[in-house]
């Protein structure tokens, strides 16, 4: 019997560069052609999911860290801000001067200032340009921010306190953080009430008449955990969060060094052999 892949996006599927692993790109293929069934369940809105990313062969994605659900191209399920969540969240982006991008399948919409600010950060810390390439490219500048197709909507943590403020000032959504452990995350997120990975999971298997124990998820950060929790097995990347590795049930290599290949292999979903750096 096939099972279900879970598979994150980034730090997972994608390694350091966003780039795909071929051998990575050749498990997902294998897996398939042995009856397992392949999704992406990613914190990226669809306009992030690009077609390299398409091209590696999945039968459907839960984006937006839940937000929607689509199966063989049909969306199952979308919910979202309304256009008054959605005002009230920019305005208090606005008074704390957190750059901030609004996450809708039809594209990315940022503040002002938000790429100045992401570039200034990175050119500090690395000494030269992020390489974000489509990210950055895809997004839709001059756009008025007050819009109700709005998944979720991410802003830059100035501080911690950003997020816990967040939490006091938004009771009636979810909000959540990534780009790191708490208290260094980098990114507060907002999302509709009782959105995350793990409803989206349920009401996925709920569709597809499968249960969590025919289940394997593959994942690197924190935003994961509620997906390892409704999987029967859970799969860390080497290169991810000690908190996902902690929680994980095997720990594999890390994304660029064949992770999603050798964990495959180990959990015996295609043939072949382990490869190590």
């Amino acid at each position: 019997m096939g099972k279900i892949l879970l598979i994150d996006v980034d730090g997972t599927l994608c390694g350091r560069k966003n780039t795909i692993p071929e051998s990575a790109v050749q498990a997902i293929r294998m897996a398939r052609i042995n009856g397992h069934r392949i999704f992406i369940c990613t914190g990226r809105s669809k306009a992030e999911i690009y077609e390299d990313i398409w091209a590696v062969g999945l039968d459907g994605c839960i984006g937006g860290n839940g937000c929607f659900i689509e199966v063989n191209g049909e969306m199952l399920m979308h919910k979202k801000l309304t256009e008054e969540q959605c005002r009230h969240v920019v305005d208090w982006c606005k008074e704390r001067n957190m750059e901030f991008y609004l996450e809708c399948n039809s594209g990315l919409y940022p503040s002002e200032h938000y790429k100045d600010k992401v570039f200034a950060e990175y050119r500090e810390k690395y000494g030269k340009d992020p390489e974000y390439g489509q990210f950055f490219e895809r997004m839709i500048y001059g756009a008025s921010p007050y819009r109700d197709d709005v998944n979720k909507i991410s802003f830059m943590l100035n501080s911690w306190q950003d997020y816990l403020d967040a939490q006091k000032e938004f009771p009636e959504l979810f909000i959540g953080y990534w780009g790191g452990e708490a208290p260094d995350a980098r990114y507060g997120d907002v999302s509709p009430k009782n959105v995350n990975k793990a409803n989206a999971i349920e009401y996925l298997l709920e569709y597809l008449g499968e249960t969590k124990e025919n289940v394997i998820s593959f994942g690197d950060a924190a935003v994961d955990l509620t997906m390892f929790a409704c999987s029967g097995y859970s799969v860390a990347m080497g290169s991810g969060e000690e908190g996902a590795k902690k929680a994980a049930d095997y720990v594999t290599t890390d994304t660029d060094d064949d992770g999603l290949w050798n964990a495959f292999v180990y959990l015996k979903l295609i043939e072949g052999e382990m490869k190590y750096a």
